[in-house]
């Protein structure tokens, strides 16, 4: 009986050598990483419509969240600077040259009080009370609100120090004055000086640096959101693009959904652009017109109170104290420059004053500070021809001195100053106003947006089932 070949034995020897033997285990296929096995899903699915729908369904509805969280983050920013300007920056610098002027006023109280002999008038010294506590109340609260390793919060402890030794000075040259001792004059001096040199310096540079950390806030506040108006119009753009592309394959002319997250983003980009730019005007208006008007006429006040204390200083020292050349007076070459400086900044004013309420005190205070020269060189003439009772008079008297016109320019100041404050207010409210709701309102629709880009693409898978 013939036995039916061994098929192995019949095989090739390199042919039987390449198959597996059964006691050789089987090897297990080879597996790719999840990353890749994802690709190839997703690569996989791009090859057919319902896959190409969900990949545009996502990055429509990313396009649109990104959008408008970026809004939110870059107008909630720029609402917190318009914010800082109205409620810190803007009045820490107000409170900062308030300080100034209180000091300065102080100081020139105190000189109109010496000269008016040992019994001090009543008012001059109220006044000169309720500068000290106006500049040390301020002082107070510009401490709590800086950090006190800041410049800011150097100059603050500067002033603290140095006040009390300057209210020191005061008392001892009141007390010899009342004694009729000529020690009362050189007391005096002293504290002026300590005021020209410690103080008011220290008080100039508070305000700088309160007006700068001012501008920075307002150039935070006024910077374009470039990076939201630029991702508004890639969003939007992509948008229009997904509908042609569901009107070329389907010709349906209008997707709801993608209709709906279209309008929700054309609003967003709309409320962004215009209500940036009606927020940028309004704060370049509260700086032109309002701020720069207050620093102007700051330095103007500033100015008549210097000049102011100058004046009464010349009579208090007669010639005492001359100029580095040698031949001046020193107090009267300070009060000429100070005099000199209130004209020009009384000019600038005068420029910026937009409206009849904020010029017509100007005019009032360039018109008193003519009368203010021509009687202070008439004071002089009777000073220098040996009169000082009458020139003393001429200087501090109640009619027709060289002080009822130093109040008349400081009364007008005082007005045009609450003006100007009450513009920059109001225009730097509106800007921050522009901005209220913006951040809230973009994120919402953008949420509104995203579920109709989905909503949208999911209608169009539906028809796949």
């Amino acid at each position: 009986m013939a036995h039916p070949p061994n098929v192995r034995e019949a095989q090739p020897p390199h042919v039987r050598e390449a198959q597996p033997s059964h006691a050789r285990e089987a090897q297990p296929p080879v597996r790719g990483t999840a990353w890749s096995e994802g690709v190839d899903r997703l690569r996989a699915g791009a090859t057919t419509e319902p896959g190409r729908l969900r990949i545009i369904g996502a990055l429509a509805a990313v396009l649109v969240v990104a959008f408008g969280a970026v809004t939110a983050w870059e107008v909630s920013g720029r609402a917190s600077a318009a914010d800082d300007v109205v409620s810190r920056s803007q009045p820490l610098s107000a409170d900062a040259a308030s300080v100034y002027r209180s000091l300065a006023d102080a100081d020139t109280a105190a000189s109109s009080g010496f000269l008016e002999g040992a019994q001090e008038p009543q008012d001059v010294l109220t006044r000169y009370n309720k500068d000290i506590a106006t500049a040390s109340e301020l002082l107070v609260k510009a401490a709590a609100n800086t950090d006190s390793s800041s410049a800011s919060g150097h100059e603050i402890a500067t002033l603290n120090k140095e006040l009390p030794r300057y209210t020191g000075l005061i008392e001892r040259a009141r007390a010899n004055n009342r004694q009729g001792l000529p020690l009362g004059g050189a007391y005096l001096r002293y504290a002026n000086d300590r005021m020209t040199k410690t103080l008011l310096p220290a008080a100039e540079r508070l305000y700088q640096s309160e007006t700068r950390r001012l501008g920075d806030d307002y150039d935070e506040a006024r910077v374009w959101p470039f990076a939201g108006l630029g991702l508004g119009v890639v969003a939007l753009g992509g948008l229009v693009l997904v509908q042609q592309r569901n009107y070329r394959r389907t010709n349906r002319v209008f997707n709801h959904g993608l209709l709906a997250a279209s309008v929700a983003s054309a609003v967003v980009l709309l409320w962004l652009g215009v209500g940036h730019a009606v927020s940028r005007a309004e704060l370049n208006d509260a700086r032109t017109h309002g701020q720069v008007s207050l620093e102007v006429l700051n330095d103007a006040r500033i100015n008549s109170l210097k000049a102011r204390a100058n004046e009464n200083l010349t009579l208090v020292a007669r010639g005492a104290v001359l100029a580095k050349d040698g031949k001046r007076d020193l107090y009267e070459s300070q009060y000429a420059d100070s005099m000199k400086v209130l004209g020009e900044r009384l000019g600038d004013a005068g420029k910026f004053a937009d409206d009849l309420a904020g010029s017509e005190p100007v005019k009032v205070a360039t018109k008193s500070v003519g009368v203010w020269r021509e009687r202070h060189t008439t004071a002089r003439a009777t000073d220098d021809s040996g009169d000082y009772e009458s020139a003393r008079l001429q200087i501090t008297g109640d009619k027709k001195s060289t002080d009822e016109c130093f109040d008349a320019v400081d009364a007008a100041l005082d007005k045009a100053l609450a003006h100007e404050q009450a513009e920059f207010t109001r225009a730097a409210e509106d800007g921050l106003g522009a901005l209220t709701g913006l951040p809230l309102g973009a994120a919402l629709l953008a949420v509104l947006g995203a579920t109709g880009a989905v909503l949208g693409i999911g209608r169009r898978l539906s028809e796949y089932r």
